[in-house]
């Protein structure tokens, strides 16, 4: 049987997964380093060789239809494993290191500061810190941390911790506002903000919405890629960032970074360790992952 036969071609395939997964074509076509069009024109000649509807095209979103719904979660699967496989056969030069993938930011600001008591506590261990941009995936890994709902098909996902969101800024910014600001002033302030390829992340927009605040249909401010790059933006006094607590307290506890309101939002998602089958009895594994528990529930 020739499998090819049943299969859209693979840049329609990979065009529909990123766009289901994102639920943007705008944004999958970012991630796919092509334009929207292409996506678009993709996923089009993908439902005329299926012969049924992957998407609901609502004004300025998509909608999975039930069909897409199925087909996506085998298609996302079936991509995580291919790139388990590749990078077991490719993990040659990190043998006998533990591997964990997590988004640059969760690297950056809450594991990265941590990784120093792992090691104290056991020495001998080898650890290899992945970073991606966002929705960490697997890839080789042998766990990841994530953030969003929970319910994903490459592992068992066992929650860390949810967070808090407030404006944070720089101490000299703050001086500048002269005292707690109401959050309609904040509004109209210069509000560094930043791309998330996922839809879980919360901006501006969502966050003033909580309080019945609009945000200006072309607000002030600097946009950034990664939400690393709007703390230093924040720290350098560019404008007003949102603080996710857990990934910005220890420039809070440094006062390099300055609360600058009372009010915040509680996040509806949460950080979770992905631990995938074949890490679910290995012994690094299960070494790092009763650490990283204990050092959450702090």
């Amino acid at each position: 049987m020739n499998i090819r036969r049943k299969l859209p071609p693979l840049a329609a395939l990979m065009a529909f997964e990123a766009a289901a997964r994102v639920r943007s074509f705008t944004k999958a076509a970012a991630e796919l380093g092509v334009t929207q069009a292409a996506v678009s024109r993709q996923i089009h000649l993908m439902e005329e060789t299926l012969g049924f509807p992957l998407f609901r095209r609502l004004h300025r979103s998509i909608e999975l239809t039930d069909k897409g719904q199925v087909l996506s979660t085998a298609a996302t699967s079936a991509f995580n494993l291919m790139a388990d496989t590749i990078g077991e056969l490719t993990r040659e030069d990190d043998e006998g290191a533990l591997s964990i993938s997590a988004t640059v930011s969760i690297s950056h600001f809450w594991l990265m500061p941590k990784i120093a008591s792992f090691s104290r506590l056991y020495p001998d261990s080898r650890l290899r810190i992945v970073s991606q941009n966002d929705a960490a995936g697997l890839g080789g890994s042998d766990l990841a941390i994530r953030y969003g709902n929970g319910v994903w098909s490459d592992g068992r996902a066992e929650y860390l911790f949810d967070d808090e969101l407030f404006p944070v800024c720089s101490p000299e910014y703050a001086a500048k506002l002269g005292g707690a600001p109401a959050l309609e002033d904040i509004a109209r302030q210069p509000l560094i903000s930043y791309d998330s390829q996922n839809p879980s992340w919360i901006g501006w927009e969502e966050w003033l919405a909580a309080f019945s605040i609009k945000l200006a249909k072309a607000p002030s401010g600097l946009r950034t890629s990664f939400y690393t790059e709007a703390v230093y933006a924040a720290l350098s006094g560019q404008g007003i960032a949102l603080g996710w607590k857990r990934l910005v307290q220890n420039l809070l506890d440094t006062k390099s970074l300055i609360r600058l309101t009372e009010q915040s939002i509680v996040t509806r998602d949460g950080y979770f360790l992905i631990v995938p089958p074949r890490s679910a009895n290995n012994a690094r594994a299960l070494q790092f992952i009763e650490w990283l528990k204990a050092e959450a529930a702090d």
